[in-house]
């Protein structure tokens, strides 16, 4: 079992909150780090028929049966047990009674989101990022806000490129070959669209699901244009909007909403849209880690994928919590992730696939500086050489192997 950094998270909330519940995308390691942190509990999971079918026939009933502390996995199959579980908590709120898991963010479910606020604590996991593949600690986050660098990080492209295509998911890391990863990959497809959307919502014209998800993979990192994604695709848009707000439910894809200001027209408002995982993204367009080998650079929107996942990871862990961004003008100057922190500063991030940087690649950091020279802390540039750069006292070119 990797080390999961949000481990010391997860335990602080059981010791203080009556209900935990560790919410994310199937197959992340939701299971095996709650049995691996409470060993002795009692563990039931909602994808047993019997379980589920117990917890549906009497929610009430199922929930006052528990006197010690359980664990109940994948409970958004069962939303009536969260006004069974709101109950026994009114009634006893010790710490820790319940601990829950959930592959659906029911933030997004209307049946779920309101019933135990105030009550329970919702942790994010992720799959695994790169830092705890290497077994390392700290977060990433706050060592760009300090501008903590190394003079240089060691850069192997082809170890890279095996990350890359392997993505986090703990199993799929442990799959050697490119066919059994991408046997793997097709059965978490499957498993997506053919049970997980189902159990959410009934939907006309399932066959739509795996061409659209093909296309996100291609315009992953692009901006969110629901007319243009229509005229693509041949959905409609309101069917297009329903299914996407699936699979973001589903920790499937993930919208990285636009930086904004005072400046309000000037500035691009669409979200970016990615997938959650660059693995499963580099799958589905078709790359290998042979392919990729043998081209001479790197895929771009891959590579911003990457580092988009692993940002977001690092959120989940990071000392002080930010809003990760992007940041477009209406004209077309971009930086690719900005990071605002609590006290309003900003961190600015670019990624380029190459090894080589120069000045102007830094115009899009340099205009955000300009924009909000109060708020704008530090400007990190994040390429596949090996140096650390320093161009300017805010603005450096930091290899992109500090996430490894």
């Amino acid at each position: 079992m990797y080390p999961r950094t949000i481990q010391a998270t997860l335990a602080e909330a059981l010791s203080d909150t009556p209900v935990v519940l560790l919410n994310g995308a199937r197959q992340t390691g939701k299971s095996t780090l709650v049995q691996a942190l409470r060993p002795g509990i009692r563990y039931l999971t909602l994808d047993d028929p019997v379980v589920l079918a117990a917890a549906k026939a009497d929610p009430f009933g199922f929930i006052a049966a528990f006197g010690e502390p359980v664990c109940l996995d994948e409970v958004q199959r069962a939303p009536e047990l969260f006004l069974a579980i709101k109950a026994a908590v009114d009634k006893d709120r010790r710490p820790g009674r319940f601990l829950l898991t959930g592959s659906a963010n029911v933030l997004m479910l209307p049946q779920m989101a309101d019933s135990l606020a105030g009550r329970m604590e919702i942790i994010e996991l992720w799959p695994l990022a790169q830092s705890e593949l290497n077994r390392r600690g700290g977060s990433v986050i706050d060592r760009l806000f300090a501008g903590d660098f190394a003079q240089s990080y060691p850069f192997d492209r082809s170890d890279f490129i095996t990350r890359l295509v392997a993505g986090g998911y703990p199993e799929a890391t442990q799959r050697t070959s490119e066919r059994r990863l991408g046997a793997w990959f097709d059965s978490y497809l499957a498993t997506i669209l053919q049970r997980d959307i189902k159990d959410l919502a009934n939907i006309e014209g399932l066959t739509e699901l795996p061409k659209l998800v093909r296309l996100l993979a291609v315009r992953s990192g692009g901006l969110l244009n629901f007319a243009e994604l229509a005229r693509s695709t041949g959905i409609a848009q309101t069917t297009l909007k329903r299914y996407l707000a699936l699979l973001e439910t589903l920790f499937f894809i993930r919208q990285v909403p636009a930086w904004s200001s005072h400046l309000g027209k000037r500035l691009q408002k669409s979200p970016k849209l990615f997938l959650s995982d660059y693995g499963l993204m580099a799958h589905l367009q078709g790359f290998s880690a042979l392919q990729l080998m043998e081209q001479h650079g790197l895929p771009g929107g891959l590579v911003e994928a990457f580092v988009h996942a692993e940002l977001a990871k690092h959120q989940t862990w990071a000392t002080l919590p930010t809003q990760l961004m992007h940041y477009r003008t209406s004209t077309g100057v971009e930086v690719d992730f900005v990071l605002e922190n609590r006290r309003q500063e900003l961190l600015g991030v670019e990624v380029k696939a190459a090894a080589t940087v120069v000045g102007k690649d830094f115009n899009g950091l340099r205009h955000l500086r300009n924009t909000t020279p109060a708020q704008f802390k530090r400007g990190v540039l994040l390429y596949t050489g090996e140096q650390v750069v320093h161009f300017d006292e805010q603005l450096t070119a930091v290899p992109i192997a500090l996430l490894l």
